[in-house]
């Protein structure tokens, strides 16, 4: 067992309400199935994995699923009860609050009240809701409420609105996809140039994002926005920041390192969707990288994070 020091940003909770509701309705994560969740089971967990602090927040399909009135309950509820989990032990646990979009103005509402009453480290937002995007103009209220809040949002990818590939559950590769497609439509729709107090961090080493990027730079101004310079995308792009769950590869880790700006790398495990086995194996790639600047590493487990959540700081 590791001294207990990273700050896990991408760690999942699983409420019983919002498991009931799921089974309920026979509903999964992507063909991935609901695991099991306690706070021992999270502990024991970070104990082994180096994990100090795990920011908890609910993994897709969300809050929102199909009824207005149902997500603004089911949002109420997951939220209050990672708000008791963390009062219970604020060393070890944060959390991100769970947002009933596409209904903005229950969003919103609910923002608000988990950022200003429930003391949320931050929301949660799918990278699509119900098949529209996070810059779809309609969002443009939340957005503005966020900002106003400088608040930390978490985008963890969704099913895209497409049919699964045949024998692949979501989050093996729909997943990146998906990561990759809501993150570009923030910039090219202008959010991350307009809502520049917000905190927007990328699930899974943003996708395929820090490989694409310049591909992504250089085809909006040649042929999509003629008005926009390469360098001004690559900016929006760079304002992002970037979790490690499943990421730390040796062929993922120095294209994230190569693009994210100083200090936007976070560590992530994904777990308890990822099981411990797969934090083990991503954690082998992380900690063996023979590559990282002096106090790099560091950061990324830690330091970053603490910029964020200062709460969380030494």
């Amino acid at each position: 067992m590791r001294s207990p020091a990273r700050i896990d940003v991408h760690q999942h909770i699983v409420p019983p309400t919002w498991a009931r509701t799921l089974a309920a309705q026979g509903l999964d994560s992507g063909g991935w199935a609901i695991p099991d969740w306690s706070r021992t089971s999270a502990i024991a967990m970070m104990d082994q994995q180096g994990i100090a602090t795990g920011v908890l927040s609910v993994t897709a399909p969300g809050v929102h699923l199909g009824d207005d009135a149902r997500a603004r309950d089911l949002a109420r509820a997951v939220n209050e009860y990672g708000a008791e989990v963390v009062k219970d032990r604020p060393d070890r646990f944060g959390h991100f609050a769970s947002i009933p979009l596409p209904d903005v103005d229950a969003a919103v509402a609910e923002a608000v009240h988990a950022l200003d009453t429930l003391h949320a480290d931050g929301v949660v937002l799918l990278s699509n809701a119900g098949g529209r995007y996070l810059g779809d103009p309609g969002f443009e209220p939340l957005w503005a409420e966020l900002d106003r809040r400088a608040a930390n949002v978490f985008v963890h990818p969704a099913q895209p609105p497409m049919a699964l590939l045949p024998g692949t559950p979501a989050p093996l590769a729909d997943y990146v996809f998906d990561t990759t497609r809501g993150a570009l439509n923030l910039v090219l729709n202008g959010v991350m140039s307009r809502y520049t107090n917000v905190r927007v961090i990328l699930s899974h080493g943003g996708g395929f994002l820090p490989y694409a990027a310049y591909r992504f730079a250089g085809l909006t101004s040649t042929v999509v926005a003629p008005d926009l310079k390469p360098a001004d995308v690559l900016h929006d792009l760079k304002r992002f920041y970037f979790d490690t769950a499943l990421s730390a590869s040796p062929s993922a880790l120095p294209a994230l390192l190569a693009f994210a700006e100083p200090g936007h790398v976070l560590y992530g495990s994904d777990w308890p969707f990822a099981p411990q086995e797969a934090g083990t194996y991503y954690n082998q790639f992380l900690e063996s990288h023979p590559d990282f600047t002096p106090g790099q590493a560091e950061a990324i487990n830690r330091e970053n994070a603490e910029a964020l959540l200062p709460r969380l700081a030494h």
